[in-house]
């Protein structure tokens, strides 16, 4: 449905946007919704410019400019749309020049918007007032020979795409900065400017920077290629706790000692059995893993050593077990505490002696096999219990590396939750913008007691309930988030006076804001009514509803308050 933008709406009435904004004082942070926000001294910004004008020259300048805007603006038009599901489509895309507005980029003023989503025909001519870029070419760059508002053109161009879900350019048709009396802008679909793709190129990556991604891009695969040649990988991890085990696997993986890998289930214990494989001289050889607590009892030596034909019922021909299919190499023993006796005094003959028979058969096989072994639970205490031989685990025990869980290594959770976002958006054909800022200090402040194997779990559902180019909220990562509560949170009142409180509201609680403000019961019951009201689209039983009274009740208090008589 068209529809045009109308001076007699009550365009400065954003105060759902102002609620978004949240000061952590404690934390050092700013929150518009999800995003994470900077208060930063003008003068830096300006001296920044310059310096990227004098660096790169106009051109590129311009272009990284308007692309910082663009990525501006595709967050801001994600956000409107969460904000205002029910609005009409002007009331949620005039929501991207007042957050302009209000981040104090610029005063937008719409003199004309046309819109249609349902055909992509769009027009919009909108003037900026007290544009910071302009300021900034006053103070520090001068007058300019062209349109100087590059950032508030990025965003815009950015924020009406995103919301019409076609290309719309805007381009500055008037510009103070380059001597002008005002900053006006125009707007339309891009195959209706002559020069669409010429101007499109400024939001493609610049050259130079491509040229030195590629540069990058082959020394990491030479690098990689090199470590794989020397037979190192230990995932992915930069974090001291990380480091330091990796540097104890770089000891162990050249001899053919018996590694005991500890860690809560989650913490990646295979990968770094691949790492002591890999590292190792026995990288040519079979990697076998074997999950011992997924082999039921009576079969685990039989799957492990081998049985001969007829060795028991079901046996109808003689096979190799994990062992002997493992010569030469290396084999991971996971949960190597629910092996039944008779495996662990199996085990403990090939730890030493280096042979083993098949179940059934009295022939003795030679076997050259590396044994890493791994467990979440305490080895020290089976053994107390009786459940595991003590000889077993002192051969077992020669090298214990003990994984540090990811609440202990936070400094490799953005690299993680990056690698399962590439991953992911591969499996699922789709590309997300990745985590929002809120998104990813949750993630940070949770204590992820699966570690990360539940991070994995939890990206994988942030990409499936993720629509394409659109941020992955806290709220499709957790079914329900973690409430994590900062110590000291300030927000913005209708004032524009910053307030102490909990999000959402002022003082301990809202009713703290009713008394401390003067406002009087008849007052709040009125503001409920109309508030439900509107959202009920002015639909009595619904409203009821959704004040949890019956419709006879509500029409009663409408019709005296004189809310119903209005409508």
């Amino acid at each position: 449905m068209a529809v045009s933008y109308k001076p007699q709406l009550n365009y400065t009435d954003f105060k759902d946007l102002t609620e978004q904004i949240h000061f952590h004082s404690a934390e050092g942070k700013i929150w518009l919704g999800e995003q994470r926000m900077l208060l930063m001294n003008l003068t830096s910004l300006a001296a920044f410019r310059r310096e990227i004008v004098n660096g790169m020259g106009i051109e590129r300048a311009k272009g990284f400019f308007l692309r910082l805007g663009y990525l501006s603006g595709l967050k801001d038009a994600e956000l409107a749309r969460k904000l205002r599901p029910h609005c009409s489509e002007l009331d949620i895309f005039l929501a991207g020049p007042q957050l302009h507005s209000l981040k104090g980029m610029v005063k937008v003023v719409p003199l004309e918007i046309d819109l249609d989503q349902e055909t992509g025909d769009f027009y919009g001519r909108l003037e900026w007032i007290d544009s910071w870029e302009v300021e900034i070419c006053k103070t520090e760059l001068g007058q300019m020979k062209e349109p100087a508002c590059w950032v508030l053109l990025g965003y815009a161009c950015a924020y009406t795409s995103s919301f019409m879900g076609r290309e719309i350019i805007y381009r500055e048709i008037s510009c103070r900065g380059c001597g002008d009396e005002t900053c006006m802008i125009e707007g339309k679909p891009a195959e209706e400017w002559p020069d669409a793709e010429e101007f499109s190129r400024y939001f493609k990556a610049d050259p130079m920077i491509e040229e030195l991604y590629d540069l990058q891009e082959q020394l990491n695969s030479l690098r990689s290629t090199l470590q794989r040649q020397q037979g190192q990988y230990y995932g992915i991890g930069q974090s001291a706790s990380y480091n330091k085990v990796c540097k104890m696997i770089d000891k162990a993986a050249q001899g053919k000692v018996s590694v005991l890998l500890l860690g809560e289930t989650g913490v990646g214990k295979e990968v770094i059995a691949k790492s002591v494989h890999l590292r190792s001289e026995r990288s040519d050889g079979p990697f076998i893993a074997v999950n011992c607590a997924a082999i039921p009892p009576d079969l685990i030596e039989a799957e492990l050593f081998g049985v001969e034909k007829g060795a028991y019922t079901g046996a109808n021909q003689s096979r190799e077990g994990r062992f002997e299919r493992a010569d030469g190499g290396t084999i991971f023993l996971d949960e190597v505490i629910e092996l039944t006796p008779r495996a662990q005094a199996t085990l403990l003959r090939v730890l030493q002696e280096s042979e083993l028979e098949r179940v059934g058969d009295n022939r003795t096989r030679k076997v050259n096999v590396r044994v890493i072994a791994a467990t979440n639970e305490s080895l020290e205490q089976a053994v107390e219990d009786g459940k595991f031989r003590a000889d077993l685990f002192y051969r077992l025990n020669v090298f214990p590396v003990h994984i540090p869980p990811l609440r202990d290594r936070q400094e490799d959770l953005p690299l993680l939750a990056s690698h399962f976002l590439e991953k992911f958006h591969a499996q699922y054909n789709k590309r997300t913008l990745g985590l929002s800022d809120k998104a990813l200090e949750l993630c940070m402040q949770y204590r992820w007691p699966g570690n990360i194997r539940e991070l994995e779990n939890v990206i994988e559902r942030g990409v499936i309930l993720t629509d394409n180019n659109e941020t992955i909220s806290q709220d499709a990562l957790f079914v329900s988030p973690p409430q994590i509560s900062p110590d000291s949170v300030e927000h913005i009142d209708d004032d524009g006076n910053m307030r102490s409180g909990k999000p959402g509201g002022c003082g301990g609680s809202w009713s703290d804001q009713v008394i401390e403000q003067g406002i009087s019961l008849d007052q709040v019951e009125e503001t409920l009514m109309k508030q439900a009201m509107e959202q009920a689209n002015q639909n009595v039983s619904k409203a009821a509803r959704l004040l949890g009274l019956t419709r006879p009740a509500l029409a009663y208090r409408l019709k005296k308050s004189g809310i119903l008589s209005e409508n």
